[in-house]
């Protein structure tokens, strides 16, 4: 009911009124348009676009890439501080590494070789322990 109501106000409002539209605009308004704006803004002084560019403009942002890896590299240096190794621990933790390396390559290889009863029986051994 208040949808039929509201449609016979609307119709009532669209009849007093009317559907044209209120704006308007002069009569070959736009044709001109372009033509008259550009007379009306002001003469600008033309300036000489294509100027060599100086030594400090070629070289700036080359220096301050560089100054910026510089500051990164001290930023690091600063927040993580190394621990200082002996050439005769370098060279143990080295051979300690190898050996492991090695375990974990041989055992692969033994696992590799074994047909599935000798892996069974291995992973049977493996969980006794």
């Amino acid at each position: 009911m208040k949808g039929e109501k509201l449609m016979k106000e609307e119709d009532k409002l669209l009849k007093k009124i009317g559907m044209e539209n209120p704006f308007r605009v002069p009569e070959g308004y736009f044709e001109g348009f372009t033509s008259d704006l550009m007379s009306r803004l002001p003469e600008k002084e033309k300036t000489d676009v294509h100027r060599e560019p100086t030594m400090w403009e070629k070289v700036r942002p080359w220096l301050y890439m560089a100054a910026m890896f510089v500051g990164a590299a001290l930023i690091i240096r600063v927040a993580m501080p190394g621990e200082t190794v002996s050439d005769g621990q370098q060279q143990q933790i080295a051979a300690d590494e190898s050996d492991i390396e090695m375990e974990y390559i041989r055992t692969a290889i033994e696992n590799t070789t074994m047909d599935d009863y000798s892996l069974y029986v291995y992973l049977c051994n493996e969980n006794a322990e």
